[in-house]
C-alpha cells in the first residue's frame, strides 16, 4: 500500500538530501591533499652540452678537504632531471637564462641550436633571458626561439640548420623588465601552469645591466627597466587573475663570502651574503614564493624571511631543487613545508664511491636520486651527433704553446696577455690601423688555454674558440693619455669588490694603488718605458664589444679615428701560427699595491 505524501514532507526531505550533499561535498573538500610540486632550477648552462672538463668543488661531508668532482654534460643534466621527475608527481624545470651564448663550439657552431633542441629534448618547461641570450641581438634571439634558417653568411664559422630544420624552443622564453620600442615587452612577462587543478605562475627577469654587458647594436631600441618594480607589477597580474602561487626566475645573482673563500651552496643561513639578487628580493612582493636566480655562477641557498632564494652554479654543474605543497583550498604555497636543495650533476667520470659518499651525506629523497641517477643515453646520442660534426674543426692545430694560460690572477693574467698580445699584433701595423696599446675584456675570456700534457702542446681550434667564442671585431681608435686614465680608473665600480680588469698588451704598464681614492688609482703609466702623456694621442685596440661601451667602459665609445679590423679569433690563430711556439709570459703588467 503506498502512503500519502504531503509536499511540505516532499520539500522536507529535498532539504535532507541537499543538506547531505552539501556536507559531502564539504568533507571531500576538506579531504584533498595538498598538491606536491617540484621545481627544478638550472642557471647559467652557455652551452656546455658535453662535460669536457667540467668539475665542482664541494665540502667533504667528513670534515676532510674540498673535493673536486668531475660533473656535467647535457645527458648528466638530462639524467638527473628525469631522476627528480621521477620522485616527483608535479615537476617544472626553470631556466635562468644564459642558456646560449659564451659557449663551446658545439653549440656556438650550430647558432646554439643544438642547445635548444637538446633543451627541448630535456624537457625544459621554462626560461628567462639572460645577458647572453641577446649576444647576436634581439632579432637573432627571436628567431631561436621561434626557429627558422637564415640564409648561410659567407665565410662564417657558425651555420644554421646544419642537421636538420630548426623549429625553434618548446619552451617559452620571460622577459618582464625588457621593452621594445612599441612599449610592448620583448617576451611575455609570466606563463601560468596548472598543477592539479591549483594555477602557478612564473615570471621571468633579466639584470637590467644587460645592455653593458653585450654589444650595445645588439639590444638597440629595447628598454630595460628596474626588476623588482616589472616583477610586481607581472605579479599584480597573476594575481588579478586568481593566481595564488608565484615563482620568480631573474638573471641576476649575488655571492657567498670573499672570492677567496666561497660559502657552501648549501648553507641556508648564507653567511655573508651580498650582490644584486639580495637587494632586489627585499623589494619583490611577497606574493612571490621561490626565488630561482642567476647570472653570478655561484652556488647558494639562502632561506631569508622564510623565502627561498637560489643558484646552482654554472654550465650545467649543479640543479637547485625547490619542493613547494600547494594547499588545494587557499591555491597558495604553503611556507613551511617548503624543502630545497642544490644537487651536483655527477657523470659518468665520477668515482662511484664519490658518488655514495655525497649522496649518503644528503637528506632524503635527494640522496637516493643522486644515488639512482645516470647520463640519459638518448640525450648522449643527441650530443654525440652534434659532436661528431664538430669534431674535425674542433681538432685542427693552430699552433704550439710552451705552457698553459690561465685566466686568473690579481689583475692580469697570461691568458689575458696573450689575447691582447694577439690583438695588438693584428692592428699594429700602419695599414692595419697602426695600435700602440690592445685592452682585452675579462669576460671575454671564456677558459683557460691548456697545455695538455709535456709542452710543447698543440692547441687547437676547438680550445681556443672555446677561450674566445664571440665572434667580435677589431677596432683601433685613438684616445688621449687622460682618456686612456680615465678609462682604466673606470676599472673599479662603486660597490665592487674587485676591479674589472682590462688585460693589456706587451709594452704597456702601469700601477694600480688599491687604497686610493677614486679616479686616483692609476699611477705610472708607461708605453715602452715612456710616461703616457695626458694631452697625447695613442692608438688603441679593443674588441667591438668593448668599442660600443660594454661592459660599462663608456670612456671608449669616445675614441677617435676608428679603424676596423679583422676578427679577434683570426687575430689569435695567426700570432700562435707566427712563431714556432708561444710561452705564457709570467710577469704581469699592472702592479697592484698594496
Amino acid at each position: 500500500m503506498t502512503l500519502p505524501v504531503s509536499p511540505s514532507s516532499l520539500r522536507a526531505a529535498g532539504r535532507r538530501v541537499l543538506l547531505v550533499a552539501l556536507v559531502a561535498a564539504c568533507g571531500l573538500a576538506q579531504a584533498a591533499e595538498p598538491v606536491a610540486l617540484r621545481l627544478i632550477g638550472i642557471n647559467d648552462f652557455h652551452g656546455n652540452l658535453e662535460p669536457a672538463n667540467l668539475t665542482l668543488t664541494l665540502v667533504d661531508p667528513h670534515g676532510g678537504k674540498p673535493l673536486r668532482v668531475p660533473v656535467g654534460g647535457a645527458a648528466a643534466v638530462g639524467g638527473l632531471v628525469k631522476a627528480l621527475r621521477a620522485g616527483a608527481p608535479h615537476s617544472l624545470m626553470i631556466s635562468g637564462g644564459d642558456l646560449i651564448g659564451a659557449a663551446p663550439l658545439v653549440s656556438t657552431l650550430f647558432r646554439h641550436e643544438s642547445t635548444i633542441e637538446v633543451m627541448n629534448a630535456i624537457g625544459l618547461d621554462v626560461s628567462t633571458v639572460g645577458n647572453h641570450e641577446f649576444d647576436a641581438g634581439a632579432a637573432e634571439l627571436k628567431r631561436i626561439a621561434n626557429g627558422g634558417c637564415p640564409p648561410p653568411q659567407p665565410d662564417a664559422v657558425a651555420t644554421s640548420c646544419t642537421l636538420a630544420p630548426y623549429t625553434g624552443a618548446r619552451f617559452p622564453y620571460l622577459s618582464a623588465n625588457v621593452f621594445d620600442g612599441h612599449g610592448h615587452t620583448l617576451f611575455a612577462p609570466s606563463v601560468i601552469r596548472e598543477i592539479d587543478g591549483i594555477r602557478v605562475g612564473i615570471i621571468g627577469a633579466v639584470t637590467r645591466s644587460a645592455p653593458t654587458l653585450v654589444t650595445p647594436s645588439g639590444v638597440a631600441g629595447l628598454r630595460f627597466i628596474d626588476e623588482a618594480d616589472a616583477i610586481n607589477r607581472a605579479a599584480r597580474h597573476l594575481k588579478a587573475q586568481g593566481v595564488k602561487a608565484i615563482v620568480m626566475t631573474i638573471h641576476e645573482g649575488g655571492e657567498l663570502g670573499p672570492v677567496s673563500q666561497r660559502g657552501d651552496w648549501n648553507d641556508a643561513s648564507c653567511p655573508d651574503a651580498h650582490g644584486p639578487i639580495f637587494a632586489i628580493a627585499k623589494r619583490v612582493t611577497r606574493d612571490v614564493d621561490v626565488i630561482f636566480s642567476a647570472h653570478t655562477h655561484q652556488g647558494y641557498r639562502c632561506v631569508i624571511d622564510g623565502r627561498v632564494i637560489i643558484q646552482g652554479t654554472s654550465y650545467g654543474r649543479g640543479l637547485s631543487v625547490v619542493d613547494v605543497v600547494l594547499d588545494p583550498k587557499s591555491k597558495k604555497v604553503i611556507p613551511s613545508q617548503t624543502r630545497s636543495i642544490n644537487l651536483p650533476v655527477l657523470n659518468d667520470q665520477t668515482d662511484p664511491a664519490l658518488r655514495e659518499r655525497l649522496a649518503a651525506a644528503l637528506p632524503e629523497p635527494y640522496g637516493d636520486v643522486l644515488r639512482s641517477a645516470r647520463p640519459d643515453p638518448a640525450i648522449a646520442e643527441m650530443v654525440a651527433k652534434y659532436a661528431a660534426v664538430v669534431a674535425p674543426k674542433a681538432a685542427q692545430p693552430v699552433g704550439l704553446i710552451g705552457g698553459s694560460f690561465p685566466r686568473g690572477g690579481r689583475a692580469d693574467s697570461p691568458a689575458g696577455r696573450l689575447i691582447a698580445d694577439s690583438q695588438l699584433a693584428a692592428t699594429q701595423a700602419p695599414a692595419d690601423g697602426g695600435a700602440q696599446i690592445a685592452l682585452m675584456n675579462p669576460g671575454g675570456i671564456r677558459s683557460d688555454l691548456d697545455c695538455k700534457g709535456a709542452p710543447p702542446c698543440t692547441a687547437t681550434f676547438g680550445q681556443i674558440f672555446t677561450m674566445q667564442p664571440f665572434g667580435n671585431s677589431l677596432v683601433v681608435m685613438t684616445l688621449t693619455g687622460a682618456q686612456l686614465k680615465a678609462l682604466l680608473e673606470s676599472q673599479q665600480r662603486p660597490g665592487a669588490q674587485e676591479a674589472t680588469w682590462l688585460q693589456p698588451s706587451a709594452g704597456f704598464t702601469y700601477t694600480w694603488q688599491s687604497d686610493a681614492p677614486a679616479g686616483g688609482r692609476v699611477r705610472d703609466m708607461r708605453l715602452n718605458g715612456e710616461t703616457v702623456v695626458p694631452d697625447s694621442d695613442y692608438r688603441i685596440t679593443v674588441n667591438s664589444f668593448l668599442a660600443e661601451g660594454g661592459d660599462a667602459f663608456t670612456v671608449l665609445t669616445r675614441g677617435t679615428a676608428r679603424t676596423g679590423g679583422g676578427q679577434d679569433l683570426d687575430a689569435l690563430i695567426a700570432y700562435l701560427k707566427g712563431a714556432p711556439e708561444r710561452s705564457p709570459v709570467p710577469t704581469p703588467r699592472i702592479t697592484r699595491q698594496p
